[in-house]
């Protein structure tokens, strides 16, 4: 036998396996942020790139400071519509988050207020009530409903991308911090992603049924922001 036909034979039966390894081998998805190539990557919020991301500043121009956030220091502005407020730490306000896949939250409530029924499209989130009384919950694909009251040193975990909520139960103002497993988890209100983005009224009317054209106006008007 030739040299040449030995060695085809001879690299067929080593591909082969490999060929059936790769076909049936279960497949790794990065669901979350990818990990970092480096130490840090403080994002540039300078540059005019559009990217899964932010482009890192040079390290040289990195500073102490862009590891540090104080925004979550303000105080609360709950004095609105919902009686509730959330100051969000992203990758967007809090350019060292950049790459870290992470990002964090204070929430405060008034007496009765409630963060509305929304998603982390791109994050899991887990709160921590700091002070006063919360009924938080979520709601699965199959729209099961997992809810109860947390108090104070209570934790609880919303999955990435289904619907919650935190309405403050107690008789006085509540406080809880949540942390975020993404740079950049989004937020969507339900109502607001509904009845504010200009869907076709009878879209809206199909789906809810016994909503009559006036109803729709208003609850536009309301979630749009032009009431």
């Amino acid at each position: 036998m030739e040299y040449s036909t030995f060695f085809n034979i001879f690299a067929g039966l080593l591909v082969f396996p490999a060929l059936l390894l790769l076909q049936f081998a279960p497949l790794n998805v990065n669901a979350a942020d990818a990990d970092p190539l480096q130490d840090f990557c403080v994002a540039d919020l300078t540059k005019d790139l559009y990217l899964n991301g932010y482009p890192c500043k040079t390290p040289a121009a990195v500073t102490t400071d862009d590891f540090v956030f104080d925004g979550l220091t303000a105080p609360p502005q709950t004095n609105n519509s919902v009686g509730a407020s959330a100051i969000l730490a992203d990758v967007d306000t809090f350019a060292g988050l950049n790459s870290l896949g992470l990002s964090f939250a204070k929430l405060d409530f008034a007496k009765g207020g409630i963060i509305q029924p929304h998603t982390h499209p791109r994050a899991s989130e887990i709160i921590y009530v700091v002070k006063g009384t919360l009924y938080a919950g979520f709601v699965t694909a199959d729209n099961k409903l997992f809810a109860r009251v947390i108090s104070k040193g209570e934790v609880m975990i919303f999955p990435r991308g289904l619907i919650h909520f935190q309405l403050n139960v107690g008789d006085a103002p509540a406080q809880a911090v949540v942390a975020l497993n993404s740079q950049s988890p989004g937020f969507q209100t339900i109502s607001s992603a509904l009845f504010g983005s200009n869907i076709k009224d009878e879209v809206l009317q199909k789906s809810f049924l016994i909503l009559d054209q006036k109803t729709i106006d208003r609850l536009k008007a309301i979630f749009s922001g032009s009431k």
